[in-house]
């Protein structure tokens, strides 16, 4: 059984518990993007939200309008208050615009703006994705009761198994050597930090609101390892902790191709590397690729024999052809463009509320389709 402790304090399922938690004080924060009505639907995640009772649940919803329309009906129907963000709204984009805040649209714009409304509207936030089959009321507990505690930010973690085989395939063959790498390479304790979340890829995570309000964001994939380097400096080890959500089942992404691992891989490295040069590391951009490539190989021997000790499939070779993918992704940041700290702008999460549901409305002079 695992009572291990790392850098930042780790709660583990023990017991299968449902600590007790703030539940009645957070918004939860569900970023949803699709095309039809069917995808942006997920019914299971809404009537675990109505049974866990939050104060509020707030989506960042990336689709048409037509299909945004038809999901702001169709969440009216439980019993839990959503406040949908249509985060193609033409009034949103100017109004980010006249802020200076228009940019790259993915799914860290639309969290960061979720952050902004649940942490103007509630003590404590929650976010996770919604594409989880094995979603489960104790998840919202579990991430939130740490807060209760001295922290400041949670981070979910669990385990990637499903079809008897192993997945989590980007934080295992990517960032998990890569950071081993860079940690043999630097003694700073911003890498320690970084290197003692179990799954820091996770989408799952809790924080105050009082520590939403100060952290920046990446605009798309980078999100989730950006966040680890923005609650380092808000939270710090002491006020950091990680629980585990048990094993999770959800969508699997192809490698290749747009929204594929390898263009995930190019953005979470940019944002890994951000944050390291933001606490004053310099990785030799020359000679890490070659270094990560062998411990990432070396990852895989690992891999395999654990698969072979659990009875599950394994392709080593596969594998290994997704680490040379990846290889392409360590390299030096691009310029910045993160998002800003709430604290640090002048945009109201009520002018954002506003120019969504303005636009859904129609009362605009804009055109909407």
């Amino acid at each position: 059984m695992d009572y291990a402790q790392e850098r930042i304090t780790t709660l583990h399922d023990l017991t299968d518990p449902t600590p007790d938690a703030p539940v009645g004080e957070s918004a939860v924060v569900v970023p949803i993007a699709g095309e039809t009505e069917a995808a942006v639907t997920p019914g299971h995640v809404f009537e675990t939200l109505a049974a866990v009772g939050p104060s509020e649940v707030v989506v960042p919803l990336r689709a048409p309008r037509e299909t945004a329309l038809a999901f702001r009906e169709w969440a009216a129907a439980f019993d839990v208050a959503v406040t949908v963000l249509w985060c193609g709204s033409p009034l949103l984009s100017t109004l980010l615009d006249e802020h200076g805040l228009d940019g790259g649209t993915g799914k860290g714009r639309d969290v960061w703006l979720g952050l902004g409304v649940a942490a103007a509207r509630a003590e404590y936030v929650v976010v996770h994705d919604a594409d989880a089959t094995t979603y489960a009321e104790k998840h919202v507990p579990r991430l939130l009761a740490p807060l209760t505690m001295d922290h400041e930010f949670v981070k979910g973690y669990y385990a990637r198994v499903e079809d008897g085989q192993l997945y989590g395939r980007l934080a295992r063959l990517f960032v998990a050597p890569l950071l081993r790498v860079l940690a043999d390479r630097h003694a700073d304790p911003l890498l320690g930090y970084l290197s003692a979340f179990r799954y820091p890829l996770a989408g799952e995570f809790a924080v105050t609101a009082d520590a939403a309000k100060q952290v920046r964001a990446q605009r798309a994939w980078g999100l989730e390892l950006g966040l680890l380097g923005e609650a380092y400096d808000v939270a710090g080890e002491t006020g950091t902790a990680q629980v585990d959500l048990g094993i999770h089942r959800h969508d699997h992404r192809p490698v290749g191709g747009r929204g594929g691992l390898s263009t995930m891989a190019t953005e979470v490295g940019e944002a890994l590397f951000r944050a390291l040069e933001d606490g004053g590391v310099a990785p030799d951009y020359e000679t890490l690729p070659e270094a990560y490539r062998t411990a990432a190989n070396r990852y895989v021997e690992q891999y395999a024999a654990d698969a072979a000790f659990n009875g599950l499939d394994y392709d080593p070779e596969g594998e290994r052809a997704q680490i040379a993918e990846y290889a392409e992704s360590v390299r030096s940041p691009g310029s910045d463009d993160r998002l800003p700290a709430w604290t640090d702008t002048g945009l109201t999460p009520s002018a954002v509320v506003e120019a969504s549901r303005d636009a859904l409305e129609r009362r605009c002079d804009h055109s909407l389709d």
